[in-house]
């Protein structure tokens, strides 16, 4: 069975709920007293190595992608 936590409770001990769900613990978030989300160890428990390079020649960027940007599209703003 998980123990469940209500969202201010989650916020405010999140790093001690993340060690707890490190563990191998299941806890659960609610909110007004209905559960709406489950934290869960990752399986395997780590991300592998990275290898540098490993994506070699999998990737583009264009020659340009470092210019400034053209004066229309700053003047246009946030949609």
């Amino acid at each position: 069975m998980s123990t469940a936590f209500n969202i201010h409770q989650a916020k405010t001990h999140f790093s001690e709920l993340v060690e707890r769900v490190e563990h191998g613990e299941e806890l659960v978030i609610a909110r007004a007293g209905r559960h709406v989300a489950r934290l869960v160890p990752i399986e395997g428990g780590q991300v592998g190595d990275r290898i540098p390079g490993s994506r070699a020649g999998k990737m583009w960027m264009s020659d340009d992608f470092d210019e400034p940007l053209p004066p229309d599209f700053l003047s246009e703003g946030p949609k």
